[in-house]
């Protein structure tokens, strides 16, 4: 029995409502990308607006589309504006009313539900064609499959189409992909990735695969990608490269990033200062407990780094003043707004110096239970935090990227993007 036709039209009318159906925005359009040969194309998300803003909601974030509304699966939303990426086709503002030969045009486009075991999504089914005629008042309608308009969905690329199937998905997971492909697939995909979503990439392989996955890109784009990097991941990529290709890349950076990488290269790899990350969070005694809170929203912290902050005396930027304790989030939330700082002080916190080798940084976390450990220099300045992430890096080695693979599917779904030539596997 086939599946029942949701046609986009009317999906592009309905409230976005959370998890527990109140209205929180509208469906404005549909992000569909081509599918993979002989397959149709699938819907990767919507575009809404909420709070005055255009936002991309994934498709795997949404628990049912019905006549009340799209429902989300969870309360939270990104409210980071909507960019379309090269590969995606938005069927509202590309599709809909496009021209087709013999005075034809699409009036609408109809979504045939999918799922297997572990997911749901929309495949492009059929596709309503609309016809004027001086004869008649009304047009006339009829509905082809998708296979015979194909190309209003083909996007730019296949390996942009790649890209934007991948948009969501857990870095880790797109990593684990992108090594299952040949060289030079992966460095297709590669360039077709924003600059954001390649170094999030870069940060779950080996330094050494890092490396191969930028070699066909040119030192601007590198340097693209790599601001968006964290800092002590950038570092340790910075470390593998050749001394020339280092060099012209520093040279091309920021002074001020500049500065704080070759502070962080300075440091004995196997140490404290080799695992730590400066880009913490720091406040001053006299700070509210608001603003902490603020500051701890931040999407871009990681938990580990967003579940404490570091108090400091002036400057507040690594190297700062004198460290003086840790404000843990737990303490914030159960403290006043206007409350200072300095009032919800832990100052019995371990820390630790940059060049202590790094099974003595595993044994304080042992022993402390800490999200991330203060490194101090003589003089107590603080210098930056390792991280308890970093800290099972550290302790996993470096293969264990190598020896790891998810039982779910994925890898194999993905690994036929196309045929690549013989010999052309890293």
């Amino acid at each position: 029995m086939a599946a029942e036709l949701i046609y986009a039209y009317r999906i592009m009318r309905l409230p976005l409502l959370d998890a527990g159906g109140s209205e929180i925005g509208k469906v404005a359009d549909i992000v569909t990308v081509a599918g993979r040969p002989g397959q149709p194309p699938r819907v990767v998300g919507f575009v809404a607006t909420s709070q005055r803003r255009r936002i991309f909601v994934h498709s795997a974030r949404i628990a049912e589309m019905n006549v009340d509304g799209v429902r989300l699966r969870s309360w939270d939303i990104d409210l980071n504006p909507f960019k379309k990426r090269p590969g995606e086709t938005l069927i509202g503002e590309q599709i809909i009313d496009h021209p087709l030969p013999d005075h034809e045009y699409v009036s609408d486009v109809g979504l045939e539900e999918a799922h297997d075991s572990r997911s749901r999504w929309w495949n492009v089914s059929k596709v309503r064609v609309a016809k004027r005629s001086v004869l008649r008042r009304r047009p006339s309608y009829r509905l082809v499959d998708w296979r015979d308009v194909v190309q209003l969905f083909a996007g730019s690329s296949a390996m942009a189409a790649e890209a934007a199937r991948l948009r969501d998905m857990h870095p880790s997971d797109v990593a684990h992909i992108v090594r299952a492909m040949p060289l030079t697939q992966r460095r297709q995909l590669a360039a077709s990735m924003d600059d954001e979503r390649l170094a999030d990439v870069l940060e779950e392989l080996p330094e050494k695969e890092q490396l191969r996955l930028i070699e066909g890109l040119d030192l601007e784009r590198i340097v693209g990608v790599l601001d968006e990097m964290e800092y002590d991941d950038l570092a340790d990529l910075l470390g593998e490269m050749p001394q020339h290709q280092r060099e012209a890349v520093l040279e091309a950076m920021d002074e001020e990033e500049v500065e704080v990488l070759t502070r962080l290269l300075s440091y004995e790899e196997g140490t404290a200062g080799g695992m730590m990350t400066p880009e913490i969070i720091i406040l001053g005694p006299t700070d509210t407990v608001a603003h902490a809170l603020a500051e701890i929203r931040d999407p871009d912290w990681t938990p580990s780094i967003a579940g404490q902050v570091f108090i400091t005396q002036p400057p507040f930027k690594a190297p700062t003043g004198r460290f003086l304790g840790v404000v843990f989030m737990q303490r914030l939330l159960r403290e006043q707004p206007s409350t200072e700082l300095r009032h919800c002080l832990a100052r019995d916190v371990p820390t630790v110096r940059p060049d202590i080798i790094d099974r003595a940084v595993f044994e304080e976390f042992a022993s402390y239970d800490m999200m991330a450990i203060a490194v101090v220099d003589e003089a107590h300045h603080l210098l930056g935090a390792v991280s308890v992430d970093d800290v099972v890096d550290r302790m996993l080695g470096s293969g264990w990227r190598l020896r790891h693979r998810r039982q779910d599917g994925a890898v194999a779904e993905l690994q036929g993007v196309a045929d690549a030539p013989a010999g052309d596997a890293p």
